[in-house]
């Protein structure tokens, strides 16, 4: 069974939006279809889907009236940060309200003796380092959309980064959240200390992919930046080989800053667009940053390099300058707007695996580009095992899209295949939704739809998303709908 679009919904929508405009004044409520355009689509560019309306709340009262009104009246909320979602989270719907947090973007309050920052959501990630890079501190997580993304789309994602393997993901940083249930009634949890009594709601918060609450304000850990920091560029001659020497060197009891990988085709296109000095010959490369003290750091250097030529390195170069080591890592931050340079269009996947089995599924990845007659390129953070393999296809080619889903399709079930997951940080959302069956049973399903109706009884927010079938539980006085496809229908594609 597919729900259509609630037509009713639609053909209210001259209600809505005088009841919004009301709540929300001046410019903070966008109708027009020429000023609703460009929310149609997040950064997993081949969906999109016109919003019913936009919104854009300043304050948490208005927020709180916006989102009460919309449960009242039984109207769907998408909430959004700065878009950059690659799996469809932020993605709208037709008879849904979409609402953007990008005008909460102040740092309210910067703790140095508490080592915390206090931010609202639309406040881009590198803004929390920018702010406290003069005291010595930073904030830890940083993916390569740092400079674009919202910490609020990072805590509903659950966003790491390449300084993830020794610092830890948002959920390790994320010290509390103010956040906004779907019946306005305003939540906090957690706070500027190190942990909270009872059960750890945070932490079912952090990565719930906006489907909870819209968060309101967000307080953050932040760290002193490390004394001492060395990256080396290594070269090897098969993807293979550098796959083995990530789990040789995490297998010794190394836990870099950092440890990044990237095949030829990645290398190539980074190279062209950064001119960061690659190696253009080797077929991967690995980036490991060690960080500490410079005895520390100089001694782990001496290890990784003896480690990288155990296992065939072709080049090993150890950044001699805070120079040098920036430019290693401004070919890898740029990795995905570079791959833009040699393919129209590309899918980002996002699966993470057993670092033992990084070789195996580096070969497999091959196998599989041959078999659906597609390029590849992979970019991902080889420390933890997080893969990101770009796809690479061209959308005015009929069914190139649909080869290309095809092809990540099979690279997450290769991923659960050897004991992975299905995401690592970019959330399940629109693009892994059908295969939360490759991880997860009926019972599995049932108890997370669960929660969510602990937090949103009527399943008003953010639907469509996460959940590939609709599991309502009878006994908890909801519909069951089971072997039904949630309420996105026919999704338009670019």
């Amino acid at each position: 069974m597919q729900l259509d679009i609630d037509q009713s919904i639609v053909a209210r929508r001259e209600a809505i939006v005088a009841a919004l405009k009301a709540i929300v004044p001046g410019e903070g409520v966008i109708d027009a279809e020429v000023g609703r355009r460009p929310y149609e689509s997040d950064a997993f560019t081949a969906y999109a889907n016109l919003p019913l309306v936009v919104v854009l709340p300043s304050t948490v009262g208005e927020l709180q009236a916006v989102l009460k009104y919309c449960h009242a009246q039984g109207v769907k909320v998408v909430p959004r940060g700065a878009g950059t979602s690659l799996s469809g989270g932020a993605l709208p719907l037709q008879d849904a309200v979409l609402v953007s947090m990008m005008k909460f973007n102040r740092i309210k309050k910067i703790d140095f003796e508490n080592r915390v920052a206090v931010v609202e959501p639309g406040v881009t990630n590198a803004a929390i380092s920018r702010a406290v890079d003069a005291a010595g501190f930073y904030y830890a997580p940083d993916p390569s959309s740092q400079i674009a993304c919202s910490i609020g789309g990072n805590v509903a994602e659950n966003s790491g980064g390449v300084h993830c393997l020794k610092y830890g993901l948002t959920t390790n940083n994320v010290l509390g959240v103010e956040m906004v249930l779907m019946d306005g009634e305003i939540v906090r949890l957690g706070g500027a200390f190190l942990d909270s009594e009872g059960f750890d709601l945070l932490g079912l918060v952090v990565g719930s992919e906006g489907m909870l609450g819209v968060v309101t304000e967000v307080t953050v850990r932040l760290l002193r930046k490390p004394e001492c920091a060395r990256a080396l560029l290594v070269a090897f001659d098969s993807s293979e080989a550098a796959g083995a020497c990530v789990a040789d060197v995490i297998a010794a009891g190394i836990i870099p800053g950092g440890m990044e990988m990237m095949d030829n085709p990645a290398i190539q296109a980074a190279e062209d667009f950064v001119e960061a000095g690659y190696p253009r010959e080797a077929e991967a490369m690995l980036i490991v940053e060690l960080d500490g003290p410079p005895v520390e750091v100089d001694h782990l250097v001496g290890l990784v390099e003896a480690i990288a030529v155990k296992r065939g390195a072709t080049q090993c170069r150890v950044s001699t300058s805070e120079a040098e080591r920036l430019a290693f890592w401004a070919g890898r931050k740029a990795a995905f707007p570079a791959v833009g340079r040699i393919s129209p269009d590309y899918l980002c996947m996002d699966g993470t695996i057993p670092r033992k089995e990084l070789p195996k599924v580096l070969a497999g990845i091959t196998e599989l580009s041959r078999r659906h007659g597609l390029r590849v390129a992979n970019v991902f953070h080889a420390g933890d095992g997080n893969l990101h393999p770009l796809i690479l296809y061209d959308a005015n080619k009929p069914g190139e899209l649909r080869a290309a889903e095809d092809f990540g399709a099979d690279i997450l079930r290769l991923c659960v295949e050897v004991g992975g997951v299905l995401t690592g940080e970019h959330g399940v959302g629109v693009e892994k939704r059908d295969l939360m069956p490759e991880m997860f049973d009926d019972i599995d399903l049932d108890q997370q739809i669960r929660v969510k109706c602990a937090f949103d009884e009527k399943l008003l927010l953010n639907p469509g998303k996460v959940f590939p079938t609709l599991h309502r539980c009878a006994e908890m006085g909801f519909m069951h709908v089971k072997g039904g496809a949630l309420p996105f229908p026919d999704l338009p594609r670019f």
